[in-house]
């Protein structure tokens, strides 16, 4: 059964004239192809990194912004994404757009984002997202879902009409690109692979087979 699924992809094509020179400005007319099309969440995202021996793991997060810095997203530093990152800084971030047969996978280095624009980001979340990230202790064993819910309610009545402060064990990262794919589905697959690599300082570009 599982053999027999296919899919021909014949929406789009990539070409090498119609890309932009600058992977972050042809990421963002994806994007706003994404945001256009009005499809779920386009901003969710894979996000994948090894510890120090080598050993992948990888998981959906939600991109926060992206700019010519990286693209940036925000987690709990002590969850097992957040170990691997400290000491193994690499990481790659996977876009798949199904409805527009699009992929996009950048790989970079990851750098925590400074306290203040933490801070910032934090005081916008909903209230019930901030209470969250100080009541869950991301990753580790807990004995059953009770213990959340009294955390949070716990925390609800005292932070009740307060300023919740953001936990130190809470902030935001940043993927600085030192290559991005752009994979736009084709017929056959004979999909279209264009690559820029950071290089010297320069986007260098080139096609890959598919």
């Amino acid at each position: 059964m599982i053999q027999s699924l296919r899919q021909d992809y014949r929406s789009a094509q990539l070409s090498e004239s119609d890309i932009n020179p600058d992977p972050f400005r042809q990421f963002e007319k994806w994007f706003g192809d994404a945001l256009s099309a009005k499809l779920y969440e386009p901003n969710v995202m894979t996000l994948a990194t090894a510890d120090k021996s080598g050993k992948p793991n990888a998981r959906i997060v939600l991109l926060k912004g992206f700019d010519a810095n990286g693209f940036s997203f925000y987690t709990n530093y002590l969850s097992q994404k957040g170990k691997e990152m400290k000491k193994n800084p690499q990481a790659c971030l996977v876009f798949f757009w199904a409805e527009l047969e699009r992929q996009v996978r950048i790989e970079g280095k990851v750098e925590k984002l400074d306290k203040e624009n933490s801070e910032t980001y934090f005081h916008a979340r909903p209230t019930g997202s901030q209470i969250a990230a100080i009541a869950s202790p991301q990753s580790q064993i807990i004995e059953n879902r009770d213990f959340l819910e009294n955390k949070v309610e716990e925390l609800t009545k005292s932070f009740q009409d307060k300023t919740i402060p953001k936990p130190a064990h809470w902030g935001g990262y940043i993927v600085k690109p030192t290559a991005i794919e752009f994979w736009q589905g084709r017929s056959s697959r004979l999909h279209d692979r264009i690559k820029y690599d950071l290089i010297n300082g320069q986007w260098q570009i080139n096609r890959l087979a598919p």
